[in-house]
């Protein structure tokens, strides 16, 4: 079993920064990833790092802006958020895939995902 708590989210105006967090207790995941859900929206692939092959993967929509780390001594990931915009309010969720995975684009698809964070709310005002 894993359990996932974030933590960072907040009220920003746009350009502003935020760093989300995410700890993982238990097993640690191989693939560690960042969603997003806006209101009456689906949820999307915002970043993701496989620990497996050492890479990450971004969304189109936040590269350049957003970082993904790992401190694995923590156990703990990170979704650097820069120069943020009003698009990119949403409620973010951390989560863990446990398995190792050889395709790496498998890590944009939440079906890779075992855990999932509670979720935490980004709001970016203009």
């Amino acid at each position: 079993q894993v359990r996932l708590v974030e933590s960072g989210g907040g009220l920003v105006q746009a350009g502003d920064s935020l760093r989300l967090s995410c700890t993982a207790s238990g097993r640690n995941p191989d693939t560690m990833g960042w969603f997003r859900q806006a209101p009456g929206l689906g949820r999307d692939f915002v970043a993701a790092f496989r620990r497996s092959a050492g890479m990450a993967l971004y969304a189109d929509s936040v590269k350049a802006r957003f970082t993904i780390s790992v401190d694995n001594t923590k156990n703990t990931w990170y979704l650097q958020m820069n120069n943020l915009k009003p698009e990119d309010t949403a409620v973010y969720y951390c989560a863990a895939g446990i398995l190792t995975d050889r395709i790496l684009e498998s890590a944009r698809i939440i079906s890779t995902y075992d855990y999932w964070g509670q979720g935490t709310q980004v709001t970016v005002s203009s």
